[in-house]
């Protein structure tokens, strides 16, 4: 899977992040001070690794702030987006399994290594419900996407 990642600090857990996704396989494709160059900035780093995501060209992402809210928050503007601040494993196979959601937002601040490892297991073990009125409510999202693009 290829997953873009992003951080707007050079924090262990970042590093950390980054090599335990390349440890699962994954492709990873850094943002921000992940990568030496780019703008470090939450928003701008944010907005690329979202963008890879709705383009497409990314599987999913993860994207990564001091609390977390503020990459969630960037990363829910583009459309396509469904992002989901997660501060545990139950929080993360929620997010996947009821909500679809296809960008993972952490906070630098709260996550530690064994935590980490734990949002992770959970976020990749999860698959989207298949449940109509779980299903109904992610179509009612990506609704909402479309009249915000359509304005």
């Amino acid at each position: 899977m290829r997953i873009s990642v992003s951080s707007d600090m050079d924090e262990p857990v970042a590093r950390s992040l980054v090599a335990q996704l390349r440890d699962r396989g994954h492709e990873v494709v850094p943002y921000g001070a992940l990568s030496p160059g780019d703008d470090p900035q939450w928003a701008v780093c944010t907005e690329a690794a979202a963008r890879e995501v709705a383009a497409g060209t990314a599987d999913q992402a993860v994207v990564c702030c001091w609390t977390g809210t503020g990459a969630s928050i960037a990363a829910n503007k583009v459309p396509g987006v469904r992002a989901a601040l997660c501060t545990d494993a139950c929080t993360a196979d929620g997010a996947r399994r009821w909500n679809d959601a296809n960008v993972l937002a952490l906070s630098l601040r709260l996550t530690s290594e064994p935590l980490l490892k734990e949002i992770l297991d959970a976020w990749f073990a999860a698959e989207a419900s298949g449940d109509a009125e779980d299903r109904e409510n992610v179509a009612r999202v990506d609704r909402l996407d479309l009249g915000r693009t359509t304005s």
